[in-house]
């Protein structure tokens, strides 16, 4: 996609061959790419209409009904955040009183979007000039356009000292190559930028990757680990007057696929329900050790953004639960207590590891179908399935890990 291109899409003739796009999207991409130079549309209008289609397609589970109007890329569609996300994200900011919002490295305009229809007025920068050029289509297509501008830039050139807050999300991908980037000074803007936004304005979002070193949070700062529907998507660190706590978990549920516009959720809570919109929030210190004892009769899995904030202890005080190995994050308990930052599996059995032993017990039990999960062991999962020659017609769970640092295979099934 080029800014020409973009161009013609917009035209009442693009706007025409988007339409015909969607409908024959989905399907074999040659024949669809016939379909439409049979209809008469030029070759390359034909190519981006059902490039475009092909990408709103994929931007539902973002972004809702939104994603059939939206102007897309592959790498930015990869890296915008999920609809619902963002929205959670843009109630906080406007809760915590910002009226006036920079989104440095705005990319296609996700969380300005979402900002933009919590009512905040948006500046977005964006350095590369497609890119920018689709944000601005998104907020006219979306209706945002008000509320929601933006320039093609230098995001450390732009003066914070207009708005009440910032949000920056530093590409971690290379241009050109969509290499994932592990070193923050290599990010861009550059992470000693980032940080330093903090200090010059009093509400600032930082988005990161989930694997971010904890060591590189910020002194005083709130690091966020999110999760939408058991999959970790994201971080995030609440600096200046946005921070409350040290760490939290973030657990959506349930609305992965509504419009970005939905409801986000503003009230907080320490592992109770915030809301009828599936959010859930756990808080801590992110540096509380959970007690070491033997497995229980059912074992927790915690979902990956409790992991990931180093709240696994915390999570361990409301289940009444241990752990058999202080660096394996299962939780092991008595009783099976709901909640919404853990499967919880009930225990059958506890086995040092061995292959001949854990085949002759479920060849026993007609086991024919497992899944296999697992935590500090070095075993592969396909391998392990493959050597267990499987036959049978009932279930289970097989739990790979470690108790007291020795190898061991638990026998479990799921608990409703």
């Amino acid at each position: 996609m080029d800014l020409d291109q973009l161009a013609a899409l917009r035209t009442p003739e693009g706007s025409a061959a988007l339409d015909a796009a969607a409908r024959v999207a989905g399907g074999d991409p040659l024949t669809a790419a016939a379909a439409l130079r049979s209809a008469g549309l030029p070759a390359g209008l034909a190519s981006a209409a059902l490039t475009q289609a092909e990408l709103r397609r994929r931007a539902v589970g973002k972004f809702g009904p939104a994603a059939a109007r939206m102007f897309l890329t592959r790498p930015g569609l990869e890296q915008a955040t999920r609809g619902v996300v963002a929205a959670r994200r843009a109630d906080r900011l406007r809760a915590a009183g910002v009226r006036t919002l920079a989104d440095l490295g705005c990319g296609l305009g996700a969380d300005a979007l979402a900002a933009a229809r919590a009512g905040i007025r948006v500046y977005g920068v964006e350095a590369d000039p497609v890119t920018a050029a689709m944000a601005a289509a998104n907020a006219e297509a979306t209706g945002l356009a008000e509320l929601f501008t933006v320039e093609c830039g230098d995001a450390t050139a732009f003066d914070v000292g207009r708005v009440d807050g910032v949000f920056c999300d530093p590409a971690r991908r290379r241009a050109g190559t969509g290499r994932r980037i592990f070193d923050p000074n290599a990010y861009s803007p550059p992470w000693d930028f980032v940080v330093g936004l903090a200090e010059r304005v009093p509400y600032t979002v930082v988005k990161v990757a989930p694997g971010i070193d904890h060591a590189l949070v910020p002194a005083g700062a709130e690091a966020e680990w999110v999760s939408v529907d058991g999959d970790l998507v994201e971080a995030a660190l609440w600096c200046g007057e946005l921070a409350r706590v040290p760490r939290r978990a973030t657990v959506l549920r349930g609305r992965a696929g509504l419009p970005a516009d939905a409801p986000g959720v503003a009230a907080e809570a320490s592992g109770r329900p915030t809301g009828p919109d599936g959010c859930h929030q756990l808080t801590g210190s992110g540096v509380t050790e959970a007690a070491v004892g033997p497995p229980r009769r059912f074992l927790y899995d915690p979902d990956p953004a409790v992991v990931r904030a180093h709240l696994v202890a915390e999570l361990a005080d409301v289940l009444g639960a241990t752990l058999a190995d202080p660096s394996i994050a299962y939780l092991y308990a008595d009783a099976p207590t709901p909640t919404p930052f853990a499967r919880c599996l009930e225990v059958t059995d506890v086995l040092p590891f061995s292959l001949k032993r854990l085949r002759s017990l479920l060849r026993e039990r007609r086991v024919g179908r497992v899944e296999i999960l697992k935590r500090g062991s070095a075993l592969e999962p396909e391998k392990l399935r493959r050597d267990l020659r499987l036959a049978g017609d009932e279930p289970a769970s097989l739990v790979l890990t470690r108790v007291a640092g020795a190898p061991t295979v638990l026998v479990c099934c799921p608990v409703g």
